[in-house]
């Protein structure tokens, strides 16, 4: 039952989380001349250029990083993540036809509309989903880069390449004063972000410690390629142990934590690691 009421209230900050980006974005952002990053940001692009349905047009292009996603990261990703893109979209679409005007200057109105598009995206992330397809697209490139090397990435200069190139191409098609704004929004967006998610673009350290080491072994082999170091560890009152640690991304943390909780009799911790040296 706590894990159902847990799972409902996750699902509630998601959307909440979702309305507040699409409030920002509809009615803070675009009549400031400033747009989203990531996936969002070309749909916004698209929007601009075509005049095509902004909220269909977000839907189509996220659509294929959900399913690379789902695929990798897992079906209660997957799921999530659908919630937070469905309310996404929605409120975007409803956004759009309620009549709001924020009487600011426009630096002061794309700082504010930043700052709620990061704490409503800040609230997805710690809850497990996910509204930008950026952000699946480099958990992929890291993944795809461990597979090959057995080094762990951070996301972090992925995502500044993948949004450095959204707002050349809002430089380049649309206004220099525009994609100045968007860059803005993206340093205030990603700094709450950072503040409310221990920053979740760096690499995360899992320490699991358990009696019965092999089952978890598996299961984080299986489920998400990873391998783990073992070591031997005492506890005062459990006696022997072994300790298990593991490196994840931000979104595999999400799968990780669904594998420990399989498992009866385990403690773990979650620390933020900033750069591995080897």
């Amino acid at each position: 039952m706590n894990k159902k009421l847990g799972a409902v209230f996750s699902g509630l900050l998601i959307a909440i989380g979702a309305l507040m980006a699409s409030f920002s974005v509809v009615c803070i952002l675009i009549p400031n001349d400033a747009i989203d990053y990531g996936t969002a940001g070309i749909s916004i692009i698209i929007n601009k250029l075509t005049g095509f349905n902004l909220s269909l047009t977000v839907a189509i292009v996220f659509i294929p990083f959900l399913i690379a996603g789902t695929v990798m990261l897992g079906r209660t990703f997957g799921l999530k993540a659908a919630l937070g893109a469905i309310c996404y979209t929605v409120g975007l679409e409803v956004f759009e036809k309620i009549p709001f005007e924020l009487n600011t200057e426009h630096f002061l109105a794309v700082v504010f509309g930043g700052a709620i598009l990061g704490a409503g995206l800040a609230l997805i992330l710690r809850n497990g989903g996910c509204i930008d397809g950026s952000e699946i697209f480099a958990n992929i490139i890291t993944k795809k880069l461990y597979d090959r090397t057995g080094r762990n990435f951070s996301m972090t200069y992925i995502l500044i390449v993948f949004n450095a190139c959204v707002y050349l191409a809002v430089f380049i098609l649309i206004n220099r004063n525009a994609a100045l704004m968007s860059l803005l929004v993206y340093v205030v967006a990603t700094s709450i972000i950072n503040q409310f998610t221990n920053h979740f673009e760096a690499i995360k350290q899992v320490t699991i410690i358990t009696k019965d080491a092999e089952p978890l072994i598996v299961a984080i082999k299986k489920e998400l390629n990873k391998t783990c170091t073992i070591m031997n560890s005492q506890g005062a009152i459990a006696g022997e142990n072994k300790m298990l640690i593991c490196y994840v991304s931000y979104f595999e943390l999400q799968k990780m934590k669904e594998i420990i909780g399989r498992h009866k009799g385990v403690f773990s911790t979650v620390s933020t690691i900033d750069e591995i040296l080897r």
